[in-house]
């Protein structure tokens, strides 16, 4: 079996979904049936830097919310697809649309819903709390459960790989 951090030496493009991934999956119904949900800052840190760095970042989620589409937008995030009822289909287009190879993709997901795109996918991640059946298929599960840093350590490991994250200047005096 080989070692899911020589996987990622290929991927181009990160596939997120929303809710248990960038949240706990908590998710608070107001009267006018909005729901709001909460993220973590590091996780949008990471997010927004990977694009700014050339990354392809991907949202793939079957909820549907003005506030996900805000904060992908906020974040630099283009490839925002929601209320999606085959995440397979959708996924099939980004990665033509963008000419990816399947390896050339890492995919996180925490339900059932996501297991055919991170089955297809060439790295499969998922949080600390993912179901069962999404733990048996990924490559890497992170010691961070959903909305509490798993997007930051995926990304960022990623990232330190290919060398593009962090890179701090000399300091001048």
């Amino acid at each position: 079996m080989t070692n899911y951090k020589e996987k990622l030496h290929t991927i181009r493009a990160l596939v997120f979904d929303f809710d248990g991934v960038m949240t706990d999956g908590s998710v608070w119904t107001y009267g006018d049936r909005e729901t709001v949900r909460a993220g973590n800052i590091k996780d949008g840190y990471a997010i927004q830097y990977a694009v700014k760095q050339g990354y392809r970042i991907a949202l793939i989620s079957g909820a549907t919310s003005p506030s996900i589409n805000n904060r992908m937008e906020a974040l630099g995030v283009t490839d925002i697809y929601t209320g999606c009822s085959n995440k397979l289909q959708t996924l099939h287009q980004f990665i033509g649309r963008y000419r990816l190879q399947p390896e050339e993709i890492l995919c996180m997901g925490d339900d059932i819903p996501d297991y055919e795109i991170m089955q297809y996918a060439g790295v499969a991640a998922c949080p600390a709390d993912a179901a069962v059946e999404i733990q048996e298929i990924s490559d890497y599960i992170s010691p961070f459960p959903g909305g509490h840093g798993c997007v930051r350590d995926i990304i960022e490991q990623v990232m330190r790989l290919h060398g593009t994250w962090f890179q701090q200047k000399a300091l001048e005096w």
